[in-house]
């Protein structure tokens, strides 16, 4: 796993931030290059683990990004994901509690897949691995961004088109069988004492505002967001906005 230290920092309790899927850390540059507090930022690469006996799990991720932040000299952070990253914030805060000080669930579901939706990823990766292509990966990008974002700023669509490109059929398709597999963690969200910011684009269509607002409302001290004009990776949409929210998170824990 890759740790990027996207901005050093001054305090000792850093901000953590966890990729959607089939992006990599480079979708959090703008938010971090925004936050304006003193904490070390640091983004994370999930490991190619296409290659690891077992089944895909975010389980086996959160224990590596846990040691990972123990090897740097961590030991509380605030960890901040987007869609799939909010997966694995989620069970990395189950499997590892003394570690997250608080979370940012940006865009993600605390619930499960149910079977339609297992199949369609099991489907979309059977074709991949038969073909060799990031196609259908490619495909999912007009789902990935808001309205507005589509009509208005087609450098923003490219740009996230060719962070597709740059990705590998192994990877995107060990982390949608863990997708596919993850449990539901909505007791895990319930149970966490740490302050909590769930944050949504109002143009969202894969994560809604409802099921956010749902989320936040099952959280002990949680924070719901909108963020205007934005659908699923409202950090790359609109990164002052989500900025704001993440800055004002750290100060919470």
């Amino acid at each position: 796993m890759r740790l990027h230290t996207l901005r050093p920092g001054e305090t000792a309790l850093p901000l953590v931030l966890v990729h959607a899927l089939p992006l990599d850390h480079r979708m959090w540059a703008q938010v971090a290059a925004r936050l304006d507090d003193g904490s070390p930022v640091i983004a994370v690469d999930l490991p190619d683990r296409s290659d690891e006996p077992g089944e895909p799990s975010f389980d086996v991720v959160a224990d590596v990004l846990a040691d990972g932040l123990a090897h740097a000299g961590y030991e509380r952070v605030v960890v901040a994901g987007c869609s799939m990253g909010g997966y694995l914030a989620l069970a990395l805060a189950q499997r590892h509690p003394a570690l997250v000080a608080g979370l940012g669930l940006v865009d993600t579901r605390a619930n499960a897949d149910d079977e339609a939706a297992r199949t369609r990823r099991e489907a979309m990766v059977a074709q991949m691995e038969r073909t060799g292509s990031l196609d259908l990966a490619r495909a999912m990008v007009p789902d990935l961004l808001g309205a507005t974002t589509s009509a208005r700023r087609p450098e923003l669509v490219d740009q996230v088109r060719g962070w597709v490109d740059e990705q590998t059929v192994a990877t995107v398709a060990w982390c949608q069988r863990a997708i596919a597999a993850r449990p539901d963690r909505t007791d895990v969200l319930r149970g966490f004492a740490g302050p909590v910011a769930v944050v949504v684009g109002d143009e969202d269509r894969l994560s809604s505002v409802e099921v956010a607002r749902d989320m936040a409302a099952t959280t002990h001290d949680g924070e719901l967001v909108v963020i205007a004009t934005a659908g699923h990776l409202s950090p790359v949409e609109q990164p002052v906005a989500v900025a704001e929210t993440l800055t004002a998170l750290v100060a919470r824990v």
